[in-house]
């Protein structure tokens, strides 16, 4: 087995998320940029209906100019949010590797020794290969690993559809949260209310 056997194309991931989710949208925002640096951080959120309120995935992508052929550097923008949306996609379908066919064939052939740069650790390429990591391909594992991904619990239904998140402070100050119907009153169904957990985080009420 060949070592892209793995990896999917982005033609192939898109037809099947379009397959999957035919209703389905992405929504794409640049989180940090630099022209002087060189690099963008892309930020993608996955919906697969055209009506969710809450994203059932969020992925980045992180791209640096310097690690692009020549003829491609002034693509590196378009090229880092194409890559969070192809991220994306796979992290709420599963079926494959997170990065396509076509990323992988990049960093394999590019050299891990490139320019300068000021950028957070995770992001240094050169300190990467310092402690060892011989190519690119192995360095861009490590912020895959750094940047990471969520897949967004999907939010409970009802007869009205998808339930809508809401948080507030009652009048005593006490946090509360709760899964709302979005239909009206008073074919409204009731809320699934949650309760603040010691550690932050919300579970259901029982």
């Amino acid at each position: 087995m060949g070592f892209l056997d793995n990896y999917e194309a982005s033609r192939e991931r898109l037809e099947r998320w379009l397959r999957t989710f035919p209703t389905g949208r992405i929504e794409t925002r640049i989180v940090e940029f630099s022209a002087d640096k060189g690099y963008v951080l892309v930020e993608a959120k996955a919906y697969r209906n055209e009506t969710d309120l809450q994203p059932a995935g969020i992925d980045y992508a992180y791209g640096y100019q310097g690690a692009y052929q020549q003829n491609m550097k002034r693509w590196f923008v378009e090229d880092s949010v194409t890559s969070a949306i192809m991220r994306v996609q796979q992290l709420v379908m599963g079926g494959a590797e997170r990065s396509t066919k076509e990323i992988m064939e990049q960093v394999e052939t590019t050299p891990a020794k490139i320019a300068n740069t000021d950028l957070p650790d995770y992001w240094a390429i050169e300190a990467a290969e310092k402690a060892g990591i011989p190519s690119l391909g192995s360095s861009m594992e490590e912020i895959t690993k750094q940047l990471g991904g969520e897949l967004v619990k999907e939010a409970p239904q009802c007869s009205h559809g998808h339930r809508i998140w809401r948080t507030g402070t009652s009048a005593k100050g006490k946090a509360w949260a709760n899964y709302s119907c979005v239909g009206r009153k008073p074919n409204q169904c009731d809320p699934l209310w949650y309760v603040l957990t010691s550690d932050g985080t919300w579970k259901p009420q029982v």
